[in-house]
C-alpha cells in the first residue's frame, strides 16, 4: 500500500548540482515546497537541506525522501560515488534522520525519478520501466516486475553504457559512455567542436536546416538512441522514459533517429514531471519504506457482499482478513441465545478485539477488516485506529441496491449461528442501506458487489490510488 492510500504526508529531497528541492508531498500532490542553492561541502547541504525540512514540513509528515547523484546501496543508505555533490563516505541520511527525527529512506536520484513517473507520472500503472535522466550527466534507473532493479545493491549506472570502444575517456574510468556522447556536458563539447556559440539550445538546431546544426544533433542523440536499443533488448521494458534537465530536447531529438525494425521494441516517451520528477519520487518512495501499520477497510451494512470482496483481495494480496464475525461467531455457537442488546455487545467488544490484535502486531502489518463500520459513533472508530497504531488505512466500500442486501440477508438466515438477528431484521436492514455511508476517514473506492469482483483494479487503486 503506497503514500496515495495513507495517512499523512512525506517530504521528498532533490539534491542537484546547482538547486537542492523540497518539497511535502500527499498522494503524488505537491502541498509545500522550498529550495536553495546547492553545494559541494556535505556539511554545508546537510545544513541547507534541514533548513528546507523545516519550510515545508507539518505536524502530517511522518517519512523523508532524498534522492542524490552517484551511485547508492539502498539497503546500508551508504552513498559509494558522487559528481558535483559528493556524499560518499559521509552518513548523510544518518544525520538527516538524527536530525528530524523522521524515517529516511536515500537512493540515487534518477531512481527516485523513475518512481516519481511510475507513481503518477507517464509510466503510471507500467510494471517494467527503463528511465534515463539527461542533465550534466546521463542517470539511470530500471523497474522490474514493479521492484527498483538493484544488482548488488545500486544497479542502473544506464549513463555508463559503453556505445563507442574507441571513444571519448569518460570520469567513471571507461572509454566511449553515452554519457560522453550525450548528457548535458556532452551537447556543449558538441557545440564547441562545430564552432556554435555555447548558449544554443538544441530546439534551435532541431529547427535549423544548416549542416553544422544538424551535425551536433546527430552526434548527440544518435548514441543515445544506441543505448536505448541496447537496454530495450537487454531488458524489454514497457516503456522506456527521457527525463532529467535536457530530457524534452533529447527525446524530441530522438524523434529524428528512429529505432530500426528489430525483434525488440519499445515506446519512448518524455518523462511528464519535470522537475517535481524527484521530489515526488522520494516522497514516494518514503512512504512504500516507512515501518507502518495498514488496513483496508472493507465496509459496508450486512449482507452488503463485503466479505467476498475481502476474501478476493486477500487471495490477491497475502494480507489476513480480520472479520468482525470470525471473532464474534464462537461466542454466538457456546453461548445461550441472547437477544439483540445481547448481539450488539458482543459486536463491540468484537470491533475492539480487531484493534487490540492489530495493536499487538509489529511493524510493516497490513490486514484486511471486514466490518460494519457504521454501527458505532465515528469517534469510536477514530479512538480504535490511534490505539491500534495504525498509519495507513485504505477504504472499500461495498453497496447494492437495498432491496438485493435485504434478500441476501433472508437467504442466509440457516447458515448462521442463533444470535444474529432474524427475518425481522430484514425491513430494518433495508432501511439502513439506503442510508448508510462510508466512514470518510481514508481514500475510497467503491465497489458494486451486484457485479463480478474487478480485482486487478482494485489491488492497482490500494498500490497507486494517485
Amino acid at each position: 500500500m503506497t503514500s496515495g492510500t495513507a495517512t499523512g504526508s512525506a517530504i521528498g529531497i532533490d539534491i542537484g548540482g546547482t538547486r537542492l528541492r523540497a518539497a511535502r508531498v500527499v498522494g503524488g500532490v505537491i502541498e509545500a515546497r522550498a529550495s536553495a542553492d546547492s553545494a559541494r561541502d556535505p556539511a554545508v547541504v546537510t545544513a541547507r537541506v534541514l533548513e528546507l525540512v523545516a519550510q515545508v514540513r507539518n505536524d502530517t509528515c511522518n517519512a523523508l525522501g532524498i534522492g542524490v547523484p552517484g551511485q547508492v546501496h539502498a539497503a546500508t543508505r551508504q552513498v559509494l560515488s558522487g559528481g558535483y555533490v559528493d556524499l560518499s563516505g559521509f552518513d548523510f541520511a544518518g544525520q538527516i534522520e538524527s536530525a528530524t527525527g523522521l524515517a529516511v529512506t536515500i537512493e540515487n536520484d534518477a531512481t527516485m525519478a523513475l518512481l516519481g513517473e511510475a507513481a503518477y507520472g507517464a509510466a503510471k500503472g507500467q510494471q517494467n520501466v527503463v528511465m534515463l535522466t539527461i542533465g550534466t550527466g546521463i542517470g539511470g534507473a530500471v523497474l522490474d516486475n514493479g521492484q527498483v532493479l538493484r544488482g548488488r545493491g545500486a544497479a542502473g549506472q544506464l549513463g555508463h553504457i559503453c556505445i563507442d570502444p574507441q571513444g571519448r575517456a569518460c570520469v567513471c574510468g571507461k572509454i566511449g559512455c553515452v554519457e560522453t556522447t550525450s548528457s548535458g556536458t556532452a551537447f556543449g563539447v558538441h557545440l564547441a567542436e562545430a564552432g556554435l556559440p555555447a548558449d544554443t539550445r538544441a530546439e534551435a538546431l532541431m529547427a535549423s536546416t544548416k549542416p553544422a546544426a544538424q551535425a551536433v544533433i546527430r552526434a548527440w542523440a544518435a548514441p543515445l538512441r544506441a543505448a536505448i536499443d541496447t537496454l530495450t533488448a537487454t531488458l524489454n521494458p514497457d516503456v522506456v522514459l527521457i527525463g532529467g534537465g535536457a530530457g524534452a530536447a533529447a527525446h524530441a531529438a530522438l524523434a529524428r533517429f528512429p529505432a530500426a525494425p528489430s525483434w525488440f521494441s519499445a515506446p519512448v516517451r518524455a518523462a511528464i514531471l519535470g522537475d517535481d520528477a524527484g521530489v515526488i519520487g522520494a516522497a514516494t518512495a518514503a512512504r512504500k519504506n516507512r515501518r507502518a501499520k495498514r488496513a483496508v477497510f472493507v465496509n459496508g451494512v450486512p449482507a452488503s457482499g463485503k466479505s467476498g470482496v475481502a476474501r478476493a483481495l486477500a487471495d490477491a494480496t497475502g494480507w489476513p482478513v480480520l472479520a468482525l464475525d470470525t471473532v464474534k461467531n464462537p461466542f454466538l455457537t457456546v453461548l445461550p441465545p441472547g437477544d439483540r442488546l445481547f448481539n450488539r455487545t458482543l459486536g463491540r467488544a468484537s470491533y475492539a478485539a480487531i484493534f487490540d490484535l492489530i495493536a499487538e502486531a509489529p511493524a510493516d502489518t497490513t490486514v484486511i477488516i471486514d466490518a460494519w463500520f457504521g454501527f458505532q459513533p465515528t469517534q469510536v472508530l477514530q479512538d480504535h485506529i490511534a490505539r491500534a497504531g495504525l498509519t495507513d488505512i485504505a477504504e472499500i466500500w461495498c453497496h447494492a441496491p437495498p432491496e438485493v442486501i435485504g434478500a441476501r440477508y433472508a437467504a442466509r438466515l440457516g447458515t448462521r449461528p442463533a444470535g444474529h438477528p432474524g427475518a425481522d431484521y430484514v425491513p430494518e436492514l433495508i432501511a439502513l442501506a439506503a442510508v448508510a455511508k462510508p466512514t470518510g476517514l481514508a481514500p475510497r473506492h467503491d465497489v458494486d458487489t451486484t457485479q463480478p469482483i474487478a480485482i486487478t483494479p482494485l489491488v492497482a487503486w490500494l498500490f497507486n490510488p494517485g
